[in-house]
């Protein structure tokens, strides 16, 4: 299903500017465990707090967003407008923000974990109001590229996200000292609290349209072949509730494998808190890397260009994450992470666009990944590491998409369902940081193996659910970043 719509460029870029705001802020919590597990003295669980606080605040604001839609007895983005929703959701994560103050003031970590909780508050509502709205905001068939250039955007926050907050906590982004103030939280984070507030002026008196046509899904390019719609809830349908486990397991080991690699690179290589920016940048840079060449399809462009550039393109998302760090000391260490990039633009030619086959492939380079961080040490394991944030980075498109498949009027339900399982972050974080109590950090990444298990497991699995209700991938589809 196609039609001659064209992509809305500067309503959609006054959009993906909060997808920018979701990316920064989940990647500073990694600066912040750390410094929450020296100056609160907490275990390697307790630390990973910081994400069960915000990534819970997904599942808690999902719920609270169907509970409102029940007792009103309609879509409460439908009544209020999309638009809207979103300028609401950065007012309440600005609220989260300001907390920091008093946080900060007194060293309470208690009232900084409410603070963040309340910005994951808001980014849920600015979840399930941003994402349809991309889709909608062009011509239907390439709405999910639209998707992975907004997730591209997310990664551009979280490549930079560690590298201005290490500045305001340490000075630097490479910083000598090791002493660190909580008060050092304030300004930041005021700041970025009255970024939200601007982006919602900004953007609730933008034409970006407020309300989207119902018929518009997620699939919606594969809605004339659905079979079976008539069933009475989403979770009559496997499919969803199996990609709502993988879900919870993908979020789960993205943001598991970078929030506990701190710890890592300071016990196993020795390398002080004030330093690990850059490695946490280059982790979600490598997400970065992966959305931007999945969102070359969105410009329209013939079948030998796209392929070019899908050579291109994760090359010059790397440059961008040399760039934006090229004031770290060593900076040529990274440089052999080139050619672990090969090993993603080989993954995606093998999965030839059918988003089950890629999360297959991908999920068992995750694996293999893992694995190898864990039998070495030295660059070769912190390389290993840092690229399940490759293999990572075009997951959630595989599995939203396979997992709203077939839906058809349920598709709505099914999306708010899939991103109340972005709590995964959280528990699977503080998980990790357990088994690390146990076994050590480094073998800790046992856990996010078992992950990708699953994630090899719904991929074979979600292909016979499928073709059993008359839908075949053969197609390329592509989408975007939580």
């Amino acid at each position: 299903m196609s039609s001659n719509v064209q992509t809305k460029w500067g309503q959609f870029g006054t959009l993906i500017t909060v997808f920018f705001f979701w990316g920064f802020v989940a990647a500073s919590n990694s600066i912040l465990i750390p410094v929450f597990k020296e100056k609160f003295d907490l275990s390697a669980g307790q630390s990973q707090f910081v994400e069960l606080a915000f990534y819970i605040a997904y599942s808690v604001g999902s719920l609270l967003y169907m509970g409102v839609s029940n007792l009103l007895k309609t879509d409460l983005l439908g009544k209020m407008g999309y638009k809207t929703g979103i300028s609401v959701g950065l007012a309440i994560s600005a609220v989260g923000t300001l907390m920091f103050y008093p946080a900060a003031e007194f060293a309470n970590l208690n009232l900084m974990l409410a603070g963040l909780f309340i910005v994951g508050l808001g980014f849920a509502l600015q979840q399930i109001a941003a994402n349809p709205l991309a889709i909608s905001m062009g011509d239907p068939a390439t709405g999910s590229q639209r998707l992975s250039m907004a997730g591209g955007i997310n990664n551009l926050g979280t490549t930079i996200g560690p590298v201005l907050i290490s500045y305001a906590i340490f000075g630097s982004a490479s910083a000598t000292t090791t002493e660190t103030d909580l008060n050092t939280l304030k300004a930041p984070y005021l700041l970025l609290g009255a970024a939200f507030l601007l982006v919602a002026a900004i953007l609730y008196f933008s034409s970006v349209p407020n309300k989207i046509a119902t018929e518009e899904t997620l699939s919606s390019d594969l809605s004339e072949s659905l079979k079976d719609n008539s069933r009475k809830s989403a979770f009559s349908y496997p499919q969803l509730w199996l990609g709502m486990i993988g879900i919870f397991v993908y979020v789960g080991v993205e943001v598991a494998t970078q929030s506990n690699l701190p710890q890592y690179l300071s016990e196993g290589l020795g390398i002080p808190k004030e330093s690990v920016s850059p490695y946490i940048s280059l982790y979600w840079a490598s997400l970065m890397i992966g959305r931007w060449s999945a969102a070359v399809g969105a410009f329209g462009v013939s079948a030998a260009t796209e392929k070019l550039l899908k050579l291109i393109v994760p090359f010059l998302a790397f440059g961008v994450f040399l760039g934006v760090n090229s004031g770290a000391e060593n900076l040529s260490d990274f440089y052999p992470y080139a050619g672990v990039i090969l090993l993603l633009i080989a993954g995606d030619y093998l999965s030839k666009g059918n988003p089950a086959r890629m999360l297959l492939i991908f999920a068992a380079m995750g694996i293999s990944a893992l694995v190898i961080g864990m039998l070495t040490d030295g660059i070769v394991s912190v390389f290993a590491f840092m690229s399940v944030g490759l293999f990572c980075s075009t997951l959630w498109p595989c599995i939203f998409t396979l997992a709203v498949s077939g839906l058809g009027k349920h598709t709505g339900q099914g999306s708010s369902l899939l991103i109340l399982m972005i709590c995964g972050g959280g528990f699977i974080s503080t998980l990790q940081g357990a088994v690390a109590e146990s076994i050590g950090i480094h073998y800790s990444y046992i856990v996010g193996v078992v992950c990708f298990a699953y994630l090899a497991f719904y991929a074979v699995t979600v292909m016979g659910i499928l073709k059993r209700q008359g839908i075949d991938y053969d197609a390329k589809i592509t989408g975007g970043g939580h």
